[in-house]
């Protein structure tokens, strides 16, 4: 691993960099923050994508690609004065100085729990008005779902065992079923989402990350999906001529593999 000196050096040659394509590159020179925008949350995709695949060369790579971003953000901030890369840095340096007092003050804590409610605790004190401000609107409604609980967590609105979160998973359960019965379209899906809501809350009793779980399921059932097509296809069959016992008996070899 490189030293300090050789990551700053490393840092400065990006931001030259930066300054350059600004001022020569066609596309470069266009570009606005509402340009950049679709195109930071594909990058912040993709590194997700890495992460899960534990590919370390591809998160460096997608690191990058964020990183330049940022420094994007902050080469157009400058040329209206309004800030630059060093004022992105103090700002984030001051914020953690502050959210720590147990490491940069005299505030003693015990655990993990006490240091993500003292950090909501303090962000009230800065002139939050709910400690949900800091959710995203535009975030996917199952992270939005995960990052709500964990705030309201934060500040004691939470169970206090896992046995009482699975309880509230069955009685939604047993609502949604009452609704399906029922018929009406418009309460199975608030019944639907309360199920959801509940799962996503249970996953966190059990440290469970549910958009990582997911995930997880959605890339198994692809796999097992396009080996089941691979098979087929060497028996010159199309899938909607087979019949599911067929199809099952690939898709066994798939979950076998």
């Amino acid at each position: 691993m490189s030293d300090k000196a050789t990551q700053l050096k490393a840092f400065e040659r990006l931001l030259i960099i930066m300054d350059e394509l600004r001022e020569q590159c066609p596309w470069d020179k266009k570009q606005t923050m509402e340009s950049l925008r679709h195109l930071t949350i594909e990058e912040v995709y993709e590194l997700g994508d890495a992460i899960l695949d534990q590919d370390l060369d591809e998160v460096k790579k997608e690191l990058g690609d964020v990183l330049l971003h940022i420094v994007f953000y902050s080469k157009i901030g400058s040329e209206t004065n309004s800030f630059d890369i060093a004022d992105v840095c103090h700002s984030i340096c001051d914020k953690l100085v502050e959210r720590h007092p147990h490491i940069y003050g005299d505030v003693t804590v015990e655990n993990e729990e006490e240091v993500k409610r003292n950090w909501e605790q303090i962000k009230l004190k800065e002139g939050k008005k709910s400690v949900l401000e800091g959710v995203p609107r535009s975030l996917p409604a199952m992270v939005k779902a995960n990052r709500i609980q964990d705030k309201v967590a934060g500040v004691g609105f939470d169970w206090e065992k896992p046995e009482q979160v699975f309880d509230k998973v069955e009685e939604e359960l047993a609502e949604l079923k009452s609704e399906i019965a029922n018929g009406n379209q418009d309460a199975i899906e608030s019944e639907f989402g309360d199920v959801l809501f509940s799962m996503i809350n249970y996953a966190r009793f059990l440290t469970v990350n549910p958009e990582n779980a997911l995930e997880r399921t959605n890339k198994k059932f692809m796999k097992r999906f396009q080996y089941l097509e691979s098979k087929a296809k060497d028996l010159n069959k199309s899938l909607k001529d087979m019949t599911l016992s067929e199809m099952d008996v690939f898709w066994e070899e798939a979950k076998s593999l």
